[in-house]
């Protein structure tokens, strides 16, 4: 599966759209990883608990985007972007979204 920021897939035509395919995970806090970003907090850096933890919802995602690609007969998902979203005090949404599409 090719996946593609860009509307083209370079040295490939597009034959057919097959639609719009999405991927997400909804993400909640842990309390081990709150305590610690509390205590980095006070002095500042990255949070790598919460780094981690993005990283493994956007790999779920692009896995799920790719699956509901697949079950549509896609060889590439085109224009693939990425948003967040608050669903609650202490959780987050991270939906990876693009265009399904053939390839000659």
């Amino acid at each position: 599966m090719i996946f593609s920021t860009t509307e083209t897939v370079p040295g490939h035509e597009i034959i057919t759209i097959l639609g719009v395919v999405t991927g997400n995970v909804v993400q909640s806090k842990h309390i081990g990883r709150d305590i610690m970003a509390s205590l980095k907090g006070i002095v500042g850096g990255e949070l790598k608990g919460y780094t981690e933890m993005f990283n493994e919802a956007r790999a779920q995602a692009m896995s799920r985007l790719e699956a509901e690609a697949l079950a549509l007969g896609a060889d590439a998902v085109v224009g693939v972007r990425f948003t967040t979203s608050a669903i609650m005090d202490g959780s987050c949404e991270l939906l990876a979204f693009g265009t399904a599409v053939t390839l000659k």
